[in-house]
């Protein structure tokens, strides 16, 4: 009871000297007591608070990296005593956040930190001010501060990438207004693990796309705008759109469908790359077919010769810049791919797609802007297998081994073919494999003479091919060639051996 009378004792000095002291004189020891308190403190803390300044507008972006990072080091499994569960239409998964003045502690380079979540209420305000405070050693904190604080930010980062919801958009025509996309959730299915791709074709895409979305140091250090450019091309069918889908799903990118014919100019175009977001992955599917844009330098050319000594150089260049307004240009788009224009953002993926790239502008597909060329053929026996398990769920079947004499004997089909086969049989997995193995020899033997045989090779042959900047349009007429060659030989084996295995046949039924 003395202990107890003697405290209220000193309570009530305290007051009286409160109500005493000048203001001036209490501030003074209140700072001196608050310097001997850290003074003789083995830590050091950090306040983090929810916005800059004290207007309340400027939202500080080191709060909401705390509050995500805090998410990905699953804060449930901590001593933390208390959380405020949420889910947002935004986000595929449930976020945490810790209670009101409650703490969670950490750990990074084998020292102890915390952080403590402080929530005040304004006086005469419904509002509330929310802050972090950082607790860390303080022999350490010179060591410790920017470290941490950079990894808090880059694992936030990474959390939130794989968190929120990704959308897809397309342009609705107004690319010079606020905004030139509209946008719906993209919750496309495609994989790579589901994806029907030769093993090491997908292999080497997963490898490129990860040395380039962890390549922001690298394209910073050699001067180059940080993005990379694929060229997917093959016949109808092969699986170049689920590409796209596996790609984004695999980079937790956004997707912008760019729908040329929407687009009235260059600048528009170049409002259009403005308006999306890093990572993302911009898609152009049917380059050759969107816009005739090869033909404007043939057209150029020829324009320029009959006008050439009647007109100044002047006056027709005048002409040729009046003649492109209202349009999209080959020299717009090539500045949209690899201009100034196309550095105005980070971690970006262009994709262009086409049946037939010979008939793309070389301007447009050389290394630089299409760095990866890849050739999505037909179904090999690896990615006809991967289709099988996907959907029938089969590992191994007697009719393997036929359908992989038909692929040799260049009897492949699609991807979309096989698929279609599979799904309408999807109940009876022996029906749906004879049913393919009997399309593959119906396409060997109705196959098309030869000319056409040739032309359309590249849709038979079974493998998919990667071309990281090594292809130029010289070389494609070469290896088309080539192809021809193998692919002719295949033929005559394959007559020769059906021949001979209907001789026999016959002779069996004779005797």
């Amino acid at each position: 009871m003395e202990i107890l009378s003697q405290l209220w004792s000193f309570l009530g000095l305290l007051t009286v000297l409160q109500n005493v002291l000048p203001s001036q004189l209490l501030s003074l020891l209140h700072s001196f007591y608050e310097s001997l308190q850290d003074l003789l403190t083995p830590y050091s803390y950090f306040e983090i608070p929810e916005f800059n300044g004290y207007c309340g507008v400027d939202v500080n972006d080191l709060y909401r990296h705390v509050n995500l990072y805090l998410n990905s080091v699953n804060p449930s499994a901590s001593t933390c005593r208390r959380l405020t569960l949420s889910r947002s239409k935004s986000s595929n998964r449930i976020s945490f956040t810790v209670a009101p003045n409650h703490t969670v502690h950490d750990t990074f380079s084998g020292h102890a930190l915390s952080w403590t979540h402080h929530v005040e209420t304004v006086q005469d305000s419904l509002e509330e001010k929310r802050s972090f405070t950082l607790k860390l050693p303080k022999r350490h904190r010179q060591a410790l501060l920017l470290p941490y604080l950079d990894h808090v930010t880059s694992r936030a980062e990474a959390f939130e990438r794989v968190s929120r919801e990704r959308r897809l958009f397309t342009n609705n025509g107004h690319g010079s207004f606020e905004s030139g996309w509209v946008s719906v959730p993209f919750r496309h299915p495609s994989t790579f693990e589901t994806l029907a791709l030769e093993p090491e074709l997908k292999k080497q895409i997963t490898e490129d796309l990860t040395a380039f979305a962890n390549g922001r140091e690298f394209y910073h250090r050699v001067g180059r705008a940080w993005k990379r450019g694929y060229l997917l091309y093959g016949p109808p069918g092969s699986g170049k759109s689920s590409l796209i889908a596996a790609m984004a799903n695999y980079l937790c990118y956004d997707v912008y469908d760019l729908e040329l014919t929407k687009v009235s100019d260059n600048s528009e175009l170049r409002a259009l790359l403005i308006q999306t977001t890093n990572r993302s992955i911009i898609v152009i599917e049917d380059i050759d077919c969107t816009m005739d844009l090869t033909a404007d330098r043939t057209q150029t050319k020829t324009v320029s010769s009959k006008r050439r000594g009647r007109r100044s150089e002047m006056g027709a260049r005048a002409e040729g810049e009046e003649g492109e307004k209202g349009r999209v240009t080959l020299s717009g788009l090539l500045n949209f791919t690899d201009g100034l224009w196309s550095s105005c953002g980070e971690e970006r993926i262009i994709v262009f797609t086409t049946n037939h790239r010979d008939n793309v502008d070389p301007a447009l597909v050389r290394c630089g802007r299409m760095d990866v060329h890849v050739y999505l053929g037909t179904c090999g026996i690896h990615a006809f297998k991967s289709l099988v398990s996907n959907y029938l769920s089969l590992q191994s079947h007697p009719l393997f081994d036929a359908v992989e004499n038909c692929l040799a004997s260049g009897g492949a089909l699609t991807p979309a073919q096989i698929g279609e086969i599979l799904l309408r049989n999807r109940a009876n997995a022996d029906v749906a494999l004879r049913e393919v193995v009997s399309a593959m020899q119906a396409k060997m033997i109705l196959g098309g003479g030869a000319q056409g045989e040739c032309d359309d090779v590249a849709t038979r042959s079974p493998e998919s091919v990667l071309m990281v900047g090594s292809s130029s349009p010289e070389n494609w007429e070469k290896k088309r060639k080539e192809a021809c060659t193998n692919w002719g030989e295949k033929k005559v084996k394959f007559l020769v051996r059906l021949r001979s295995l209907t001789k026999s046949d016959s002779g069996r039924r004779g005797v």
